[in-house]
């Protein structure tokens, strides 16, 4: 997903490198250091205050990307095993 650059200019958030970061979520856990990304931060908290987004991130691993070109990126990156596992739980 391609965010406008101009909002974040407009915002006073806009860099001349743009921002580029990544999250990586584990369940509903921050498992990797976003401290040097104050907008990583924020958007990671909002993500988890979200009821709706909580539900979705228990359970797997996915990672949240943004770089200079201001392009979103969302990828689950939860090992087929886990999964599985996953699956045979809620059909039980």
């Amino acid at each position: 997903m391609t965010l406008n650059r101009i909002d974040f200019e407009k915002a006073g958030s806009g860099r001349k490198g743009g921002y580029k970061f990544t999250i990586e979520f584990t369940g509903t856990r921050v498992s990797n250091v976003i401290s040097g990304c104050t907008l990583a931060m924020h958007l990671a908290a909002v993500m988890l205050e979200n009821d709706a987004t909580r539900k979705i991130l228990m359970g797997k691993n996915y990672e949240v990307s943004l770089n200079t070109k201001f392009q979103l990126t969302i990828k689950d990156c939860t090992p087929v095993k886990e999964i599985e596992e996953v699956l045979e739980v809620a059909e039980q």
